[in-house]
C-alpha cells in the first residue's frame, strides 16, 4: 500500500471512529488530516484535501480547538492561520475525555441532582427516586474515575492500560 492510499485509509476510518466520541465524521476526518500532516495545515488545504466547505472547514476546526485536539500556528509572512494538530496521544484521549464528560457526564449529573427531589409517597415515586439514586451513584463513580484518568500521568495510564488488553 502506497502513503497517499495509507492516508485515505486512515482519515476515513478515523471519521468513522469519531462518531463513537460524540462528533462527527467531518470533524473526525479534520483531525485525522492534521494528524498525519507533517506541516501546518490552512483550511484552504484542508478544504482542498478533503473536498469540503469552507463554513464545514471552519466550523469543526473551532470545535477542534476548543477540545484542544488542534492548535493554531503562526507562519511568519503568512497571513492565513495554519493548524496542527497535538499528536502526543496522551494529551489526545485526555482532551476527549475531558470535553465528553462535560457535553455528556455533567449534564446527566445535574438532571439526576434534580430529579431526586421528585416528590410523592407512593410505590411508584420510591421506585423511581431509586433507579435516579442508583444511576446518580454510578455516575458519580464513572465521574470520580475520569477525574482520576485525566490526572494520572499519562506513562502509568498508558501501561496500566496495555496490561489490561494483553
Amino acid at each position: 500500500m502506497q502513503l497517499k492510499e495509507g492516508k485515505e485509509r486512515f482519515i476515513e476510518a478515523w471519521g468513522a471512529l469519531g462518531s463513537s466520541w460524540g462528533i462527527t465524521r467531518t470533524m473526525a476526518q479534520i483531525h485525522a488530516l492534521l494528524l498525519v500532516s507533517t506541516v501546518p495545515l490552512s483550511s484552504d488545504d484542508v478544504m482542498k484535501q478533503l473536498q469540503i466547505s469552507r463554513g464545514n472547514v471552519n466550523t469543526n476546526m473551532r470545535m477542534l480547538v476548543e477540545w484542544t485536539l488542534v492548535h493554531k500556528k503562526l507562519i511568519p509572512g503568512e497571513r492565513k492561520e495554519f493548524f496542527v494538530a497535538e499528536k502526543e496521544m496522551s494529551k489526545v484521549v485526555k482532551s476527549i475525555i475531558i470535553a465528553r464528560r462535560k457535553r455528556e457526564l455533567e449534564p446527566m449529573l445535574r438532571l439526576l441532582d434534580e430529579l431526586t427531589e421528585v416528590g410523592g409517597d407512593n410505590d411508584e415515586a420510591e421506585g423511581f427516586r431509586s433507579v435516579i439514586s442508583d444511576l446518580k451513584l454510578y455516575s458519580n463513580k464513572a465521574d470520580k474515575a475520569l477525574d482520576a484518568l485525566i490526572k494520572v500521568d499519562s506513562n502509568w495510564f498508558f501501561s496500566t492500560f496495555l496490561s489490561f488488553i494483553k
